[in-house]
């Protein structure tokens, strides 16, 4: 029962969305296989980031790391930004306009979030969309939480709202390396976290509320806005729509990528260990694995991986031996990874994961990719900072499979 709540959740039933006509279907015919490849459906300005969708939405939105966002349509990507804050943000490196999500009311509300970088600091800012035209925001937005960061790299900056109505945000560990300021095992820290809160409901001289079920919700053992330890930069992540389970791709250090799950539910604090632990292994001694709860999935930088892009449980329609599926990705071009689920006891079905080519549409995996996330019918697209023999355009890429 709980997972049928969750789905409901997770798929408009606790939000009104379930009133809504169904989207149409995002194919013609189902494919079987399991063979992934990629197809360009769009070139982007600027180094291109996420593909995402508000809640029971045809529409595709794409962020450009230098402060766009675009619509993609069948036919491309919308001349005109939906909203471009490519004057108010600091980029590029790893800074830039880093995350964006939508209300699960955003059909009635209009409301969206995004996360991006200043000279000094991390900052989650609340939009809306014209009233009079859907396609393009107001320009003005209301700053909702700002992160005071003290170097350029490890921001984090994914955001989704949870099948409960929260808002996540995800902080990398500040920058530096080896975590310098040891934020990520501190709990009064906002930096090295999985942040949750609620937009809703207000706390006097705030943006936001406090989740009463997060673990330092009455703020004396730790930043109330936690809900979430021990993260080093975790880049992208992703709720499985069905089960309501969190899949978090943490970029590791020198040695190791990581892979964390989070299962649907969970109340108490988790404690993934950075900077006390790189994946599973000792890095900041002395180690105490007391309080700590161990990747899922690791890989060593000596099998040619460099940083773990998180993705997403596949729950779409096109590809019917994809369905149920976690692919993620690493930066440096390596395969697509498919790992079973769901997950039962903080552990893979099938503990092996599976290495798949992505070879067929295109020459090779596409280089320098950067997320791999849903719309709201659940079909997966492939962003990446480069594309097509430039250094200057990012790409976004439909993921598809077949015999």
């Amino acid at each position: 029962m709980r997972r049928v709540a969750l789905a409901l959740a997770v798929l408009g039933g606790c939000n009104g969305n379930d009133k809504l006509p169904p989207l149409p279907p995002a194919c013609d015919m189902p494919v079987a296989g399991s063979t992934i490849t990629y197809r360009l459906v769009a070139q982007t300005q600027g180094a291109a980031l996420l593909v995402t969708s508000p809640p029971h939405d045809i529409r595709r939105f794409v962020i450009e790391q230098e402060g766009r966002i675009k619509i993609l349509t069948d036919t491309g990507l919308s001349p005109t930004p939906f909203l471009d804050l490519s004057d108010i943000i600091a980029c590029c490196g790893e800074r830039g306009l880093l995350g964006l999500a939508f209300h699960p009311d955003y059909a009635t509300n209009r409301t969206f979030f995004v996360f991006y970088t200043t000279e000094t600091a991390n900052v989650v800012a609340r939009y809306q969309a014209n009233i009079m035209n859907p396609d393009i925001a107001d320009p003005t937005g209301v700053i909702v939480l700002s992160i005071a960061d003290f170097a350029g790299n490890h921001n984090g900056g994914m955001m989704e709202f949870g099948a409960d109505g929260y808002l996540y945000i995800g902080t990398g560990d500040g920058g530096g390396a080896g975590d310098p300021q040891r934020t990520a095992q501190n709990p009064s820290a906002l930096l090295g976290k999985l942040l949750r809160i609620d937009v809703d409901h207000k706390l006097p001289g705030k943006e936001y509320g406090i989740p009463s079920s997060n673990p330092f919700a009455d703020g004396a053992a730790g930043a109330p806005e936690v809900y979430i330890t021990g993260l080093r930069n975790p880049w992208r992540w992703s709720f499985d729509r069905m089960t309501g389970d969190l899949w978090i791709g943490d970029v590791g250090q020198d040695e190791i990528e990581e892979l964390d799950v989070v299962p649907a539910g969970t109340k108490t604090l988790m404690n993934f260990g950075w900077s006390m632990y790189e994946g599973d292994r000792c890095f900041y001694s002395p180690c105490d694995p007391a309080g700590k709860t161990m990747p899922q999935y690791t890989v060593p930088h000596s099998d040619s991986w460099c940083s773990i892009i998180g993705g997403e449980v596949y729950r779409g329609s096109c590809y019917t031996d994809l369905v149920g599926k976690y692919l993620f990705t690493d930066y440096c071009a390596h395969p697509t990874v498919v790992a079973t689920g769901p997950v039962t006891a903080l552990s893979f079905t099938n503990a092996n994961a599976s290495y798949i080519d992505g070879s067929g549409m295109h020459d090779g995996t596409p280089s320098a990719p950067s997320s791999l996330h849903g719309d709201a019918r659940g079909e997966l697209y492939l962003t990446t900072t480069e594309c097509c023999g430039t250094s200057l355009r990012g790409g976004v890429w439909h993921v598809e499979a077949g015999p």
